[in-house]
């Protein structure tokens, strides 16, 4: 993990549309300028994805959209298999992952996402327990460990990207997105059930205003690269 100087910077935030299950709807958020696409191999979500789904996501995407596997206290074996099966870029840690398994999956060279919760464990005031290649900020509560389209206090992630770069989600959304970035001064963002017309189906005319409105905020800092 570079120290924080070093690490490389952006003029803009990145983006990345987690949940998707569709190969044309990946190519579509990837045409209009995401950074990453979130695959969640976690089978209680209805954006669920197997290793078949995944590979012809990650195989049709352009080499400067990142996949990034996300997954929910999946043993080391299970994810490294997936990461050489699914052609994935990075790791999300959605669960209660401890910080061994993120130190392990660092020594394996793999950009490392680890999800860190307002209302629930790992809480974002653990976040120096762990020493991942950058941190998903998330409220944590809902019916599933993510996207479940709820806005919470966005400001009480800024403090986690003192340490690392800082992936901001949570129920946002084309119209909420400015007040979220300028709360929380993330690097990144990750939008899922907000430019969604189903769950796990995105509609790619949200995703554009999503785009959009980040495009239009005018920042006061410069973001840290993640993907």
């Amino acid at each position: 993990m570079k120290d924080l100087e070093s690490q490389p910077r952006d003029p803009r935030l990145q983006v990345k549309v987690c949940g998707l299950t569709r190969v044309e709807e990946a190519q579509a958020c990837a045409a209009l300028g995401i950074d990453a696409v979130g695959l969640v191999f976690y089978p209680p979500s209805p954006r669920f994805v197997t290793e078949r789904q995944a590979r012809a996501i990650s195989d049709g995407l352009p080499p400067t959209v990142a996949t990034v596997g996300v997954f929910v206290d999946e043993p080391l074996d299970g994810i490294l298999r997936k990461i050489d099966r699914c052609g994935l870029h990075a790791v999300q840690l959605h669960g209660r992952e401890p910080p061994e398994l993120v130190d392990r999956l660092q020594r394996e060279a793999v950009l490392v996402i680890k999800a860190i919760f307002s209302r629930k464990s790992p809480c974002l005031a653990r976040a120096a327990d762990f020493t991942p290649s950058a941190f998903l900020a998330e409220c944590g509560s809902g019916r599933l460990p993510g996207g479940n389209a709820r806005e919470w206090r966005w400001q009480e992630a800024r403090g986690v990207s003192v340490s690392r770069p800082l992936l901001l989600a949570g129920g946002l959304n084309p119209d909420n997105v400015a007040d979220a970035i300028a709360a929380a001064l993330p690097d990144a963002l990750d939008v899922s059930s907000g430019v969604e017309r189903a769950p796990g189906r995105k509609d790619k005319t949200h995703v554009q205003h999503f785009m959009e409105a980040v495009a239009r905020c005018r920042l006061n800092f410069t973001p840290r690269r993640i993907f």
